[in-house]
């Protein structure tokens, strides 16, 4: 561990983490396998991944279900070993409410394994491309929330030089430990699975930012890298301040880049990636393991036993929530993520993705709803704490007023969505909720735009070729008119050729007939 100067990003709001230490010191357990897994297809940022098997099929853990047919996607392995019952909507882990469709399994206990994938031996020696291929055939994704297809991250675009890892141990969200325990638990997978990485990329840069409420984790990884002699790889104690767990923010805080605006890190020569997904990494390489399961936080006031579990993905939310001892009987409603930018879950038949880290049973009083929104007064706090330096208050406006045009002048795509500023906003206005919104709005507008254009280019494809037909009849016309016309002349030399054969026809009958009765020759 070096010290090393943190670059403080602008705004950011100082939270109360006394609630992680319901979970902070709890041993990572392992869930018990559920009657059904629900496998959606859709659990990752880019293309959905498709179907491979159908109902009625057989299917053995860590066997591909669905593979991944576009470049940003992930494939979507079975966690264990079933029989496939249907593929059907199903509720899905997202802010609306929807569902999706899903994959169903119907788990056998047995958990049989199918032929794993070849580890690769030696592999801070082996080719990069092999590396990355195989962490896209593990279908491992971004684990801290936005779930971004890992390969890709790894595989930077031409003019894009990679100098420096960043690795995510922030975990800033109230509540959350998963990774906290990740790091004190399996401290030496992260460290290989994050050499692995920098062996991808090319970089010998590396820093691990963990946020210095968690000591036993700075610790716990210290002594990791001492036992391993990766010396390259750099521990830095970052401070406790809310987002500092933002892709952009530690960047920041660590190296003094900034992000262009509707950028990515790649952009500033950085890829950043969280703890679990190194781990992930590890596991794929050295072990031939794909993403079949994660670590999640059970928490809140709301479940009987609050713990840190290793759950199979596709488990219900309701099956994880009897294994933290039941919902109690002050239970109000579920969050799924952190307080700050997670959502409130409809649903507990919803099962666990790749990229849920955390579920907060919420108690009565334990986390009080605002009180109903009052009109912005401009106090401008909401601009003080953003972190991005945006200014809230106009994004509102213009959001509410649904003038899409003017609100993405404001660069309505550079917010994190933290909730930064309706945490201080004393009108107790709901600012996130109106900016995703306005986004998915713009979304759906763009969506429709490339719709009505790729009509309108059949549409004139269409008239281009219904009037090249008519072109091309018109001309067939004219050119058999013109040889009817031609024949009707006497110029057609085929008629002139039949004429003369009936010509020497009636010649030789006529020469046939003189020499046959005997009145000439």
């Amino acid at each position: 561990m070096r010290d090393r100067k943190i670059n403080m990003f602008p705004g950011g709001v100082p939270l109360d983490y006394s609630n992680k230490a319901l979970t902070r010191d709890l041993p990572i357990r392992l869930l018990p396998l559920p009657a059904r897994l629900f496998l959606p297809l859709q659990q990752h940022i880019g293309d959905p991944a498709v179907s491979v098997v159908r109902a009625g099929d057989t299917v053995l853990k860590g066997q591909v279900v669905a593979r991944d047919e576009r470049y940003v996607s992930a494939p979507v392995h079975a966690p264990t070993s079933g029989r496939v019952l249907e593929i059907r909507d199903h509720p899905l882990p997202h802010p609306s409410g929807l569902s999706g469709p899903c994959i169903v399994i119907e788990v056998d206990r047995e958990d049989r394994p199918c032929d794993p994938l070849e580890p690769i031996g030696s592999p801070l020696d082996a080719d990069p491309v092999l590396l990355r291929n195989r962490v896209r055939e593990a279908g491992i994704v971004g684990m801290g929330g936005a779930a971004f297809p890992s390969a890709v991250k790894l595989n930077p675009q031409p003019g894009q030089k990679i100098d420096t890892l960043v690795i995510n141990g922030a975990e800033c969200e109230p509540y959350i430990t998963c990774d906290d325990r990740l790091m004190r638990e399996r401290a030496t997978e992260i460290v290989s699975g994050i050499a692995i990485a920098a062996r991808i990329l090319g970089v010998e840069r590396i820093l691990v930012g963990i946020e210095d409420n968690k000591p036993e984790a700075i610790e716990a990884m210290s002594a990791a890298l001492a036992d391993t002699g990766r010396e390259a790889i750099e521990i830095i104690p970052l401070p406790s301040t809310y987002p500092m767990g933002g892709e952009r923010q530690i960047i920041y805080a660590l190296t003094g880049r900034v992000v262009p605006s509707r950028g990515l890190p790649a952009d500033a020569g950085v890829v950043c990636h969280n703890v679990s997904t190194v781990a992930a990494i590890h596991r794929a390489i050295m072990h031939g393991a794909p993403l079949i399961s994660r670590v999640v936080t059970v928490t809140g006031r709301g479940v009987a036993s609050p713990g840190n579990f290793e759950v199979r993905i596709g488990t219900p939310v309701a099956d994880l929530a009897a294994a933290a001892g039941g919902y109690t009987k002050d239970i109000e409603h579920i969050i799924l993520g952190g307080p700050m930018m997670g959502f409130a879950l409809r649903d507990d038949a919803a099962p666990v993705v790749k990229g849920i880290n955390c579920l907060i049973a919420v108690a009565r009083g334990e986390l009080p709803a605002p009180p109903p929104a009052l009109p912005c007064i401009r106090c401008g706090e909401c601009a003080r704490v953003c972190p991005m330096q945006l200014l809230p208050q106009h994004l509102y406006l213009h959001a509410r007023a649904r003038d899409f045009e003017q609100v993405q002048e404001f660069s309505l795509f550079d917010c994190i969505e933290c909730g930064c500023c309706a945490h201080v906003c004393p009108s107790h206005i709901p600012l996130v909720q109106y900016f995703r919104f306005a986004k998915n709005e713009v979304w759906a507008q763009e969506k429709e735009k490339r719709r009505a254009d790729l009509a309108r280019r059949r549409h004139e494809f269409r008239q281009v070729r219904i009037e090249r037909e008519e072109i091309e009849k018109a001309q067939r016309m004219a050119k058999k008119k013109a040889a009817l016309a031609a024949a009707s002349e006497g110029d057609d030399p085929r008629k002139a050729e039949i004429q003369a054969a009936v010509e020497r026809a009636a010649a030789r009958k006529a020469a046939q007939r003189d020499t046959g009765d005997g009145t000439k020759e």
